[in-house]
């Protein structure tokens, strides 16, 4: 019964990271740290969907923000999809962030290909295009966002990890 109902926590809070990143590309601090608190709480039971030990968990948070800093050092990732990546750690392991971070980064990817060939099709459309193809305007936006949600391709890459996880047996 309590694995249920962390289940459903972890589902929830993931599925809550992905739509505020997809709705504002902002996904707030008191949901970062609920889902931080959650993991914890889970790992101190040994309840947690992913059956990681409260040192695993820590080990995982802490190399989650470790592995993302210096993206967010350089300028290219937001600090909350650093912290997203933490909590990841914290519920899944350490060890899982290596496939989650693989996942995540090919639906980024897939995403942000899929940005620039609408916005190039828009582009062409609305004659902003000059004859070689290159842009007249300095932004390339669909709807207003311009980033992908790197965060939501977090959340979407931990929905693959818990599937397979259950899939190979990971339920008590």
């Amino acid at each position: 019964m309590i694995y249920l109902a962390t289940l459903i926590i972890f589902i929830a809070w993931a599925a809550a990271v992905a739509m505020c990143d997809c709705r504002s590309r902002r996904i707030p601090h008191s949901l970062v740290a609920a889902g931080l608190a959650a993991a914890f709480l889970c790992a101190l039971l040994k309840a947690g969907p992913f059956n990681v030990s409260a040192g695993h968990a820590l080990l995982g948070a802490v190399a989650g923000l470790l592995a993302l800093l210096p993206f967010f050092a350089l300028g290219v990732m937001g600090a909350a999809d650093v912290k997203v990546f933490s909590v990841l750690g914290a519920w899944c392991g350490a060890s899982a962030l290596p496939g989650l971070w693989i996942i995540a980064s090919i639906a980024g990817g897939l995403h942000a290909l899929w940005l620039l060939t609408a916005a190039r099709t828009r582009l062409a459309r609305s004659g902003s295009l000059t004859s070689r193809g290159q842009r007249n305007d300095p932004a390339i936006a669909l709807a207003g966002k311009a980033a992908t949600p790197y965060g939501a391709c977090l959340s979407l890459a931990a929905f693959v990890w818990l599937a397979v996880h259950i899939h190979h047996g990971g339920a008590p």
